[in-house]
């Protein structure tokens, strides 16, 4: 396998690697025969998610946390790359709990670029959030028309972007951020308060429980298969334009769904492994705090500058997911 090119030869620290999204570079990147580094402090990671990996040769954990500068110094020795994405996810989370969000998200991510920096890596590229459009009404989402943050989570990853460019302007370094658009696919967990909206309604379903939308249903977003993640991750630790360096992208397919749409495709699919499920209701609730109505991606910036180009979309996407889930979590 190569991945878009990427040379076998390099070593890469993903932080935050026994988490959803990092577990699945860990394994692109090793069957690409890459040397891999997961630094996770399991605070949302978990240990099955890189057992897989722990027998093979060219993979090391460091059991780390990213708030500690002397486990980012540790972890960035003799690397390549980086490709950060260790972070407390959930705007729910950042609302009952801004401290910590913003101890791990920002002096977390501080941390990192100064041992980045110091390490001499190649380059940092991380993980930035949707979030950051904030109040925005433009549709769809291009890079550099953003609004104010809704939350505590999206101030935190607004400000790693500012800390980016200023470390890039001052120390010369190169960074890219990945702005995230509601990512899903294998390995991302169902279980607990925050838990993303895909892997909850898939179990409530699998347990002929009603999925519980919060307001009408008519929310819609920009849902991301991992697997364009893993493909945008690759194609930034690569692109060799020097415009494409330094900046920032959306990491989406471009196409939205409203959620009352996404639960009726969840039923068509699951209801291929098991007919009652689509005779189960789904419950509407009020709207959450710091929800932003509507979200859609611009994706031509990642398709002119990187090569971006995602295989996987909505349907296609949790087909897949919906296939995961039921061998695995049922």
């Amino acid at each position: 396998m190569n991945l878009y090119n990427l040379d076998s030869n390099f070593h890469i620290l993903v932080t935050g690697g026994a988490g959803f999204i990092g577990s699945n570079l860990c394994d692109a990147l090793l069957e690409n025969g890459n040397q891999v580094t997961c630094l996770d402090n399991f605070a949302t990671g978990k240990r099955e998610n890189i057992a897989p990996f722990m027998e093979h040769p060219k993979f090391n954990l460091i059991e780390g946390d990213i708030r500690n500068l002397a486990d980012c110094q540790k972890a960035c020795n003799g690397v390549d790359y980086i490709l950060h994405q260790a972070a407390l996810g959930s705007v729910p989370r950042s609302i009952n709990d801004p401290i910590t969000s913003n101890d791990v998200n920002v002096s977390g991510f501080l941390n990192m670029l100064v041992a980045t920096r110091d390490a001499k890596v190649k380059r940092f590229v991380y993980a930035a959030s949707s979030s950051t459009y904030g109040d925005s009404t433009n549709m769809p989402k291009v890079e550099d028309v953003i609004g104010k943050p809704l939350s505590p989570y999206a101030i935190t990853k607004y400000v790693n972007e500012l800390y980016a460019d200023v470390f890039s302007k001052t120390y010369g370094m190169e960074t890219i951020g990945l702005r995230y658009f509601n990512v899903f696919g294998r390995r991302q967990d169902p279980n607990g308060a925050y838990a993303a909206v895909i892997p909850k309604f898939v179990m409530q379903l699998m347990q002929h429980q009603s999925p519980v939308i919060n307001g009408d249903g008519s929310f819609s977003r920009d849902f991301t298969y991992i697997d364009n993640v893993v493909q945008m991750n690759m194609r930034a630790m690569i692109g060799n334009k020097p415009e494409a360096v330094n900046t920032v992208y959306n990491v989406a397919y471009g196409e939205r769904t409203d959620l009352k749409e996404l639960v009726g495709l969840l039923k068509e699919y699951l209801s291929e492994y098991d007919a009652e499920i689509k005779n189960v209701e789904t419950v509407y609730g009020p709207e959450r705090k710091g929800d932003v109505p509507h979200s859609l991606a611009s994706i031509e910036k990642a398709k002119s500058l990187l090569g971006y180009a995602p295989e996987f979309d909505i349907k296609t996407g949790l087909k897949e997911a919906v296939a995961w889930y039921w061998k695995n979590l049922r």
